[in-house]
């Protein structure tokens, strides 16, 4: 059980680090600070359940495993979560230096954990390509999340903010489409690597997925990435018209089907040890 919910405890995580990493999409001057601010807390939020989440279950759930590589993620996690939470501070003040400072180290903790995370399911030697592939899938399924939802917040944004420019909006959504077809393309390349070059234990997990979770991968790609596309393509001609409000309500599906998406995803890694 207690792996069970590290598995599905990571789509905070990477939430978290994408949200962070979208972010840095709309120029800083041409938004409210408040959409900065609440948009920030929010991800810092989510890397704190986190990290509580498996301090936990390492500390108190499974206590012999302190010392090996789930001791270290944890530890990595507090690093970023410290960063990200300096960052979020220095969003209330002018501290420029510390705010861009902070903020890179922010990103590069966190794709540090992530990359963690993600070694703790490769079952594969050093040397092979799973040891690139699993953080690379973990790190684009990051950035699709974090742009989604940074999309559904500038949205809601508009709403408020009246008069905005539809340019940040605009080079949000081109944001979240690249890593949607960016995040499709490693799984698909990452799919052929690991049938081609991978090793037993990947060709095993290959074998039980396609032999009992044939369902569980069809509502994956249906409910996750099919629909993610198609509601991309809606998005983009309602802001071709533009109506700011419908392309926030889509937006707003689309983070439900992402995260839908993310979480079958995390059942299959749980179940077959790949990145899917």
């Amino acid at each position: 059980m207690a792996e069970f919910a590290h598995t599905f405890l990571l789509v905070f995580g990477q939430l978290a680090v994408g949200g962070l990493l979208a972010l840095s999409v709309p120029e800083f001057h041409e938004i409210e600070r408040g959409f900065f601010k609440s948009t920030a807390c929010v991800y810092l939020g989510c890397g704190l359940a986190l990290l509580l989440g498996k301090a936990y279950l390492v500390l108190f759930a499974r206590p012999e495993t302190l010392w090996s590589l789930r001791g270290f993620e944890v530890l990595a996690w507090f690093v970023f979560c410290l960063c990200c939470g300096v960052y979020t501070y220095t969003l209330w003040g002018d501290p420029f230096v510390l705010r861009a400072r902070t903020y890179v180290l922010s990103l590069f903790s966190g794709i540090v954990a992530l990359s963690i995370s993600a070694s703790t399911y490769r079952q594969a030697p050093l040397l092979s390509v799973e040891t690139v592939l699993y953080p690379l899938s973990f790190l684009t399924s990051a950035a699709m999340l974090g742009a989604v939802a940074t999309g559904m917040s500038l949205g809601h944004w508009y709403l408020i903010q009246l008069g905005l420019s539809l340019d940040p909006f605009k080079r949000l959504f081109k944001f979240y489409a690249g890593t949607l077809i960016c995040y499709l393309s490693v799984l698909i390349f990452a799919a052929g690597l690991f049938l081609a070059v991978g090793s037993e234990a990947t060709h095993a997990g290959l074998l039980q997925l396609w032999a009992d979770h044939r369902a569980l991968l069809a509502l994956r790609l249906v409910l996750g990435l099919c629909a993610s596309l198609l509601l991309a393509y809606m998005i983009w001609r309602t802001l071709q018209i533009p109506q700011t409000m419908a392309a926030t309500g889509l937006f707003y599906i689309a983070v439900l089907s992402a995260l839908v998406g993310e979480f079958l995803g995390r059942f299959i890694l749980f179940r077959t040890g790949l990145p899917l």
